[in-house]
């Protein structure tokens, strides 16, 4: 064994990365349980993941599913050694859900897919396999739509979100916003902020910031006009990414209730709902941009660099890797390895 001592925040692989931009003309769908497989044999200095985070939609895990059904689920983590965090709500028109800044029905369909979630979260914890983690959602709108009326459609979400929040609190559950910018009134750092304080419900709604999306906030894709950064930023120039960094982190490190740990190589890719989203990478690769024992400080320690403790675990988010690289078993190890680091650095012992 080795000299890694801190024990928090828990270590997860987040499974729907088996899912996301598979199936259909693509790639196959990486089953669950192969997931789940291969999060549990990743071993790093004899340290291993804690758990594993998980997307609410068929195959890997039915929005509808039976208490007997996640009574199952429940056992098949238990058995690898693994918990269960963060739950992903499909609030999105192809899932059974609805824009967020819909009409009347819309919006019903998108808060039926939260308080479903919200069910199966709270049910997961009465059994044992979930002590901690959210319920994430977005407003399941692209930016393009929600800039025909900026205002009016910030405020249709903000109300939306206020109701999922009195949803979540009548489960015992936390919601965490996803910082994306493929979200309209999500897609900018100004207009998350924005949208969390006028929803103004912080015990319950949170802000899940993924460190490859959140690079792309400095960026200003979607939203050029709340760039941190300028396009022809020198990325050798440490000092003004540092303070670029810490101008973003300012403002929703406050909200962050769920981290994931992420690479980025400062480039978009992606189709469809998911338009202009960030890139993730190996966290060895070359080309990504992110110090990622570094960066994640920002978000796991306040303004006075005293560690937090909110996150109470913290998940490697690998969404639209290819399939060989995902079933390369050296995959998970590396980026176990990167978390670990994270955790030695910024974490803490319970």
């Amino acid at each position: 064994m080795s000299d890694h001592t801190n024990n928090y925040p828990k270590l997860h692989n987040a499974a729907w990365p088996g899912v996301v931009g598979k199936g259909g003309d693509g790639e196959p769908i990486i089953e669950l349980e192969t997931m789940l497989d291969m999060t549990a044999a990743a071993e790093v200095d004899g340290v291993k993941f804690d758990g594993i985070d998980l997307f609410l939609f068929a195959p890997h895990v039915d929005i509808d599913a039976s208490d007997d059904e996640l009574k199952q689920l429940a056992d098949r983590v238990s058995k690898r050694n693994l918990e269960i965090g963060s739950l992903v709500a499909p609030v999105w028109p192809p899932t059974g859900g609805g824009s967020a800044m819909g009409d009347d029905n819309e919006q019903a369909q998108f808060l039926q897919q939260v308080e479903k979630a919200c069910r199966i979260a709270a049910k997961l914890r009465e059994l044992g396999v979930r002590p901690n983690g959210v319920v994430r959602i977005d407003s399941a709108v692209d930016p393009a739509s929600w800039s025909a009326n900026p205002e009016a459609n910030q405020a249709r979400i903000a109300a939306t979100f206020r109701k999922a929040c009195d949803i979540a609190s009548d489960h015992g559950q936390q919601l965490a916003a996803e910082g994306e910018i493929c979200w309209g009134g999500m897609h900018s750092w100004k207009r998350m902020t924005e949208l969390l304080a006028m929803v103004n419900k912080p015990d319950t709604l949170g802000f899940q910031a993924d460190m490859a999306h959140t690079l792309l906030y400095m960026l200003g894709y979607n939203a050029p006009e709340d760039a941190i950064l300028a396009d022809d930023f020198d990325w050798s120039d440490t000092e003004t990414f540092d303070a670029a960094y810490r101008k973003l982190a300012s403002a929703l490190q406050p909200w962050t209730n769920d981290l994931h740990i992420a690479q980025n190589d400062a480039t978009v890719k992606g189709g469809g709902s998911h338009d202009k989203t960030g890139k993730h990478c190996l966290p060895n690769d070359p080309n990504g941009k992110l110090d990622i024992t570094k960066y994640a400080g920002f978000w796991m320690r306040d303004a006075a660099g005293e560690i937090t403790k909110r996150c109470r675990h913290i998940c490697w988010d690998g969404c639209m890797f290819d399939n060989e690289t995902m079933m390369q078993p050296q995959t998970w190890n590396d980026i176990l390895a990167a978390m670990l680091d994270v955790r030695d650095v910024h974490g803490w012992q319970e």
